[in-house]
């Protein structure tokens, strides 16, 4: 089992050479993108990043963690095209590298970053709805300006939740 030190210094090595490849390999970049090699901008398309890199303790595996933004047909075309590619990038990774042993690769997809801007949204729509109502005379949590108690019309409400919004 190699130093962990080690392991996260081949982490970060990896990860610089795959985020190199995706921006200058044409095959890599073929292969997240077919319509490139029909003239496609492959800068409105989608967008490929590679958001963590895990290589195993004994250096023989590496999950390499990407996020795709795009449509859903741009995202399944990007992530299929790059795992039919990890024996190809594997093989690069060897020549590009000064390891005993190219570890396996495994393109993993990253949801996180889109899950993050989706609650950052959220969160960006909440703040206006207060600022909204702030300026109408309420202050940010929602009470009127002049200190008086609100709560009363909570009570017994048996409004639907419309606009109530959830996040799993």
């Amino acid at each position: 089992m190699a130093h962990p030190r080690r392991v996260q210094k081949v982490a970060k090595q990896i990860w610089r050479e795959l985020s190199d490849m995706l921006l200058r390999d044409k095959v890599l970049q073929q292969a997240v993108l077919p319509e490139a090699a029909l003239g496609a901008d492959r800068y409105l398309s989608s967008l490929t990043t590679i958001s963590d890199v895990e290589v195993s303790g004994d250096l023989q595996v590496v999950k390499v963690y990407v996020s795709v933004f795009g449509d859903e047909r741009g995202k399944e075309v990007a992530l299929a095209g790059l795992k039919s590619k990890e024996k190809y990038v594997r093989s690069m990774l060897g020549k590009r590298m000064k390891l005993r042993l190219t570890p396996e690769i495994r393109f993993i997809e990253d949801e996180s970053i889109e899950r993050g801007s989706r609650v950052i949204a959220i969160l960006d729509r909440i703040k206006a709805e207060n600022e909204k109502k702030a300026a109408e005379g309420q202050d940010h949590v929602g009470k009127p300006a002049d200190g008086s108690n609100d709560d009363a019309e909570w009570e017994g409400d048996d409004a639907d939740d419309e606009g109530i919004i959830y996040v799993d």
